[in-house]
């Protein structure tokens, strides 16, 4: 941005600003309250924006609160993309650098997992492989890698953001646990759906991800949780049509 769209960008988003110098309407004239008019709905339409890409967080801090903290981040991070889908990509770490929020010690991770199912939501279509590639000798398919989906993603974090989430999205939910949690979200269809990892599979995913072939996935996960159970990831992965293809050793080159 130039010096002069700057100062337009600020004033444009705090009302307590003039409007810029030199700024005039159709005919010439100073903007008066048509200005005035523009800048609240450009601040209405970010607002609303950040409240409908971070429902989970808008849920657990309530109407009020959301629109007070949306407005402070608007304010700082205007968008640099006409896209508003890709729009407060810097949320949770604002979330986490405000002291008056540090009690909610879990809230940016829920911001990221808003915004991780927004990623996932918008990410591109892809074919899955069929199951059927898997039936290989067990030492052939543990040389074997497999590409995933570009609408996976993986959020790993210090607090129950699985059962915070359904806390905020099913009525029937139980409390939430104590506990630290991992989550893949996975887009079988057209809606990105959260799953709960079992010790040791976000380590596994993540190698994958990597490109390291499945038994030196496993091995990555053994090392870090011996329950590791290698079928019940798999199965979930093939079950959420994440797996776009199986590499053996013979197909490379």
């Amino acid at each position: 941005m130039t010096e002069r769209e700057d100062h337009f960008a600020a004033a444009l988003l705090d009302p307590g600003q003039p409007a810029p110098q030199g700024l005039t309407d159709g005919s010439g004239r100073p903007p008066g309250r048509r200005f005035d008019v523009y800048r609240n709905n450009v601040t209405v339409s970010l607002i609303e924006a950040l409240e409908t890409g971070f429902p989970t967080v808008a849920s657990l801090l309530g109407p009020e609160n959301m629109k007070g903290l949306a407005r402070l981040y608007l304010r700082a991070n205007p968008p640099v993309s006409p896209l508003m889908m890709h729009y407060g990509e810097t949320f949770p770490d604002f979330l986490a650098a405000r002291d008056d929020l540090s009690h909610l010690g879990y809230l940016p991770d829920m911001a990221r997992l808003d915004l991780a199912l927004r990623r996932s939501y918008h990410a591109a279509d892809a074919v899955p492989v069929d199951p059927s590639e898997f039936a290989m000798a067990p030492d052939a398919l543990m040389r074997a890698s497999v590409t995933l989906a570009p609408s996976l993603e993986l959020l790993c974090s210090d607090w129950p953001v699985h059962d915070i989430w359904r806390h905020t999205t099913e009525e029937s939910a139980p409390k939430p646990r104590v506990e630290a949690q991992d989550i893949v979200i996975l887009r079988p269809e057209y809606d990105p759906v959260p799953h709960l990892l079992a010790p040791g599979a976000a380590a596994w995913i993540d190698a994958l991800r990597q490109g390291k072939p499945l038994g030196a996935a496993y091995d990555t996960a053994l090392a870090e949780a011996s329950e590791f159970d290698l079928g019940a990831a798999l199965a979930l992965l093939l079950d959420g049509r994440a797996i776009t293809s199986l590499t053996t050793d013979e197909q490379r080159p």
